[in-house]
């Protein structure tokens, strides 16, 4: 089984560009209303547009606004200045968090927010939670 979200966006083509300029994802299928993208570690992403008339006709026209994506990396401060660098919104800044991540959060051009994570030894009272 292969999963991954497609997100509904008023414009494919930038927030693929987005995806492909910071992150490193390559369009495996473009066309003017669906870019398919794949990082080279296997993830995928899909940016689809949101009046395209596959959407049932009620969801036409909805984006993907309120959707959180989660992208880890190995260094998310580094990341993170080459996003400031670039004047990629920053909807949250770059922190620690207790139950272990370190992140900053964007705003790709479709509105989605984008948490770049680095995952950082958690405090003592959320270590218990981890199962796997």
């Amino acid at each position: 089984m292969n999963l991954y979200p497609v997100l509904a966006t008023s414009d494919p083509a930038a927030s693929a560009a987005f995806y492909r300029e910071h992150f490193g994802f390559e369009p495996v299928f473009a066309a003017d209303w669906y870019v398919s993208l794949r990082h080279p570690s296997g993830a995928e992403i899909a940016l689809l547009d949101a009046g395209h008339e596959t959407l049932p006709a009620a969801h036409r026209g909805r984006t993907a606004g309120g959707m959180l994506v989660n992208i880890e990396v190995p260094d998310v401060d580094a990341v993170a200045r080459r996003l400031a660098e670039a004047d990629v919104p920053v909807v949250q800044a770059l922190r620690s968090e207790a139950f272990g991540q370190r992140h900053v959060i964007v705003a790709d051009p479709g509105g989605v927010l984008v948490d770049v994570i680095t995952e950082i030894e958690p405090d003592a009272a959320f270590a218990d939670a981890f199962t796997g």
